[in-house]
């Protein structure tokens, strides 16, 4: 079979590398190169992107024996109904491995057609690394790579204006764009690169803080078959992900002229903060997860669109989102309402099969996080606990009873199931100790008043919590799960 560099005509060869992209594998490929892949086509931009791996091992061997071309196939509801989009992606020129050629990455510094940076090089990522030297080929960490590459870049253009870059990094962790910028500035600092060019990477470089939300699935390795037959041709580095699709981006307007991807149909926002969508990421589509899960796989269900085919727990998600989480949010409601709806819509994905047990992984951490906050506001805004997400506490707390098994903290369904419960090991200890010899009431009693697990907070202190959530433990031990969820819609 032909590969896809043979069948597929790259219309977009010659356009300039405006984009450096840290970062080779999946999900950028399947979110932030489509949407400039759509820019390009759409007639909005002249672009092209240069993938560079922030690892020595990587993919840059593959997407370079297809001149970049590769598939994404994206899959899910649309307007109720199960979607397959499939499209070829031309907007990459090529890959660098800095590690085995560092003069392509400091070549991509020289040009004075790159305007924009993109990374996704893990959570860990963005964090300093001591040690790192300037004359490194390359340095380790990635903010150490990107003050070098800058240093090379300023002292080509004399330091020119204009020739500062917009940062767009991915990375999951908090204020992602300022944390970069600022371990930067560390080792511009550390490695005494002077003044002037401190000022010019202060001044003249756009760090923009970003969240990104799209579930990549990656390569289908049991459907390559399938999508052989499909598209007529093979392809080593296709992927897939889900339809839904947003990134929102913290920075001056002006700055997204530089990569218009907000002028296409994809989901793109510019916005003076990102903090009002991340908090409604967190507290309706992770909180969704976290409120419903533990108690659908106590239920009986092992992934989430089956949980999203019982019409009981369904009924629970929208009590928790529509009754309990919105009214928390300060957004317009309309948006809220419609991104509850697009995250219905993703759990129902019939492509993606999410098991719970990986959802419930930490979730001691991700309550706290997720949920408690809209169990907090909804007391503060309404004067009342909210039943939904005080009977996901009690959810909590059950599928936290265990005991421990060969170095293994294992729960137990009531068909008889085991489940390993992971956690950090001083949770797991606590709760392998709590269910001992305490009832339902010391049991709610011992984990609210536990501060560490509530960031400091003695979730006793909250009016009728630990009561309320005795009784659903109680009710939990007397009746099935599913008759408990059911009960409260």
């Amino acid at each position: 079979m032909q590969k896809i560099n043979e069948v597929v005509k790259k219309d977009t060869a010659g356009y300039p590398e405006r984009v450096l992209q840290f970062g080779e594998g999946n999900f950028l490929r399947a979110f932030a190169d489509w949407m400039i892949d759509k820019a390009n086509h759409q007639g909005l931009y002249q672009g092209s992107i240069v993938l560079c791996q922030p690892i020595a091992q990587g993919m840059g061997e593959k997407i370079n024996a297809q001149d970049g071309l590769y598939t994404l196939a994206m899959r899910g509801i649309e307007d109720g109904k199960p979607v397959e989009k499939i499209e070829q992606i031309t907007s990459v020129s090529r890959c660098i491995n800095p590690y085995g050629d560092y003069e392509a990455l400091l070549d991509m510094a020289r040009s004075a057609d790159l305007q924009v940076v993109i990374s996704n090089t893990t959570e860990a990522g963005i964090s300093y690394h001591a040690g790192d030297k300037a004359t490194d080929t390359p340095p380790q960490s990635y903010p150490a790579k990107v003050c070098a590459f800058l240093y090379e870049r300023f002292r080509a253009f004399g330091g020119a204006a204009d020739k500062g870059l917009l940062f767009l990094p991915v990375e999951l962790i908090d204020n992602n764009g300022a944390n970069l910028k600022r371990i930067v500035l560390q080792y511009a600092e550390e490695w005494k690169l002077g003044e002037e060019f401190i000022r010019w990477v202060d001044e003249d470089n756009h760090f923009c803080s970003t969240l990104v939300d799209r579930i990549v699935t990656g390569y289908p390795r049991d459907q390559i078959e399938y999508f052989e037959q499909k598209n007529g041709y093979s392809d080593d580095v296709i992927v897939t992900s889900e339809v839904f699709n947003l990134w929102v981006i913290e920075g001056k307007k002006e700055w997204a002229d530089l990569l218009p991807i907000h002028m296409t149909d994809a989901h793109v926002i510019w916005t003076d903060d990102v903090t009002p969508y991340k908090k409604r990421k967190v507290r309706i589509l992770n909180g969704g997860h976290t409120s419903s899960v533990l108690a659908a796989y106590l239920s009986g269900h092992d992934i989430v669109l089956d949980m999203m085919q019982d019409d009981v727990f369904e009924k629970y998600l929208d009590k928790v989102l529509y009754e309990e989480v919105i009214p928390t949010l300060d957004l317009p409601k309309e948006e809220l309402m419609q991104f509850a709806s697009d995250v219905k819509d993703r759990f129902r994905n019939p492509y993606i099969k999410h098991r719970l047990l990986d959802i419930s992984l930490n979730s001691c951490s991700k309550w706290c996080a997720r949920c408690l906050p809209s169990l907090i506001g909804y007391v503060q805004a309404k004067g009342e606990l909210p039943q939904a997400l005080t009977f996901s506490l009690a959810a909590f707390i059950k599928f936290y009873q265990g005991e421990m098994q060969d170095g293994a903290y294992m729960g137990k369904r009531v068909d008889g199931t085991t489940y390993q419960i992971k956690d950090d090991t001083e949770v797991l200890a606590f709760f392998a100790d709590l269910w001992a010899d305490k009832d339902a009431a010391g049991v709610a009693d011992a984990v609210l008043s536990h501060k560490s697990f509530w960031g400091g907070a003695d979730l006793t202190e909250v009016a009728g919590l630990a009561d309320a959530v005795a009784d659903y433990l109680t009710a939990m031990e007397q009746k099935p799960m599913r008759d408990v969820v059911a009960a409260l819609v």
